[in-house]
């Protein structure tokens, strides 16, 4: 068993894996996460800063949903996040999708994991298929 003190109240509880929050601290952030994500449903176009005081959470709570693809912006939106690999502008994650077929194909290639097309049968001979010869 793995006892951790939560980071956001600093009580203990039991750690299983993943976020490093007790079970309560969890509930309250998922409760803010759907207040952004409805809010944002209805004001597309504010900026981290107006999100941010709007909910009461903080600007890097904000940036890690998006990059956790849990909030996904407008097209139109003026927070701009850029993919890590090429820069590109995206409205979630942490790259674009070219960077992500990239990234993909690279590893099937290396691991072995491409889909090779089978290779076709040679077709079976019938009996029908059978040189004759006419007898005389």
């Amino acid at each position: 068993m793995d006892v951790r003190n939560c980071k956001e109240c600093k009580r203990l509880f039991n750690y299983i894996g993943g976020v490093q929050l007790c079970d309560a601290c969890k509930d309250k952030l998922e409760d803010k996460f759907q207040e952004v994500k409805n809010y944002l449903w209805d004001n597309p176009k504010a900026t981290v800063k107006e999100i941010s005081e709007a909910n009461d959470v903080s600007t890097n709570q904000l940036r890690q949903w998006i990059r956790e693809e849990r909030l996904e912006l407008a097209d139109d939106s003026p927070i701009a996040i850029t993919c890590e690999n090429c820069g590109k502008k995206i409205i979630t994650g942490r790259y674009c999708q070219d960077c992500k077929n990239k990234m993909a194909r690279g590893l099937t290639k290396e691991f072995g994991l491409e889909k090779k097309a089978p290779e076709p049968e040679p077709p079976k001979k019938k009996e029908s298929d059978k040189m004759r010869f006419l007898q005389k």
